[in-house]
């Protein structure tokens, strides 16, 4: 079948984002996965299951409908999309703003996630990420949309675009593919340095009025503005 150019440039990008995933040290072996959303179709891109980093490209990604099934006579539909694949579009057909998702065994967030604990937002990088603490979701058996109903309930209404499913691990998800795996570096980086700043005694959450100045600054000032707009 003829592919749009939309799927064709979402393929080439999830292939390239999983790259990411490994350069920082967020996953191992082939655990983990990256899906993008194909604007203006119901259909999403997602990684192939048990398949090494090494050996993806754009035509082993996997092309799937909004329900999960893959989409038959498309390009490496031969192959069995990530076991996650249920949750992701679970996400996409309940949460129509998000536009790509990504899930990670990355070593910090998944700690935070066996303790079934919420990372607390006491450094600044958290307040403006991710608005205030990273969630945590209920445990839920991979293999059906299970993991996406718990995204879903955890993170509608909140800020922070990752939660940490309990037993399991991070998921995170953006306006975009990249900025879902954005978002997943990030939620290992603060992960990591808050679970360090316990150990070293009680924690204290910055004030809620300087997590939402520093949210709205970060989200709205901060970095370039876009072309055509004034600086």
């Amino acid at each position: 079948m003829k592919e749009s150019a939309a799927v064709a440039a979402a393929r080439k990008e999830v292939s390239a984002l999983h790259a990411e995933l490994t350069r920082y040290n967020l996953v191992v072996w082939t655990g983990g996965n990256v899906s993008a959303r194909i604007p203006g179709e119901d259909l999403f891109v997602i990684k192939p299951s048990g398949v090494d980093y090494d050996d993806l490209t754009p035509e082993s990604m996997i092309l799937c409908h909004l329900d999960g099934t893959v989409v038959e006579g498309s390009e490496g539909s031969h192959r069995s999309p990530s076991s996650d694949t249920a949750a992701h579009a679970y996400v996409y057909r309940h949460m129509p703003e998000v536009g790509g998702v990504v899930h990670t065994h990355s070593d910090y967030a998944v700690a935070w996630a066996a303790a079934r604990q919420p990372i607390p937002c006491v450094i600044t990088a958290m307040a403006d990420e991710f608005g205030g603490d990273i969630p945590v979701g209920p445990f839920a058996i991979i293999g059906d949309d299970s993991i996406g109903r718990g995204i879903v309930e955890t993170l509608t209404g909140h800020r922070s675009r990752a939660v940490l499913m309990a037993g399991h691990g991070p998921f995170t998800i953006g306006k975009d593919a990249r900025d879902a795996v954005k978002a997943a570096v990030m939620c290992e980086d603060v992960a990591r340095t808050v679970y360090l700043a316990r150990e070293l005694g009680p924690l204290e959450r910055l004030p809620q009025d300087a997590i939402d100045a520093l949210f709205n600054r970060y989200q709205n000032v901060y970095g370039q503005p876009a072309q055509g707009e004034s600086a």
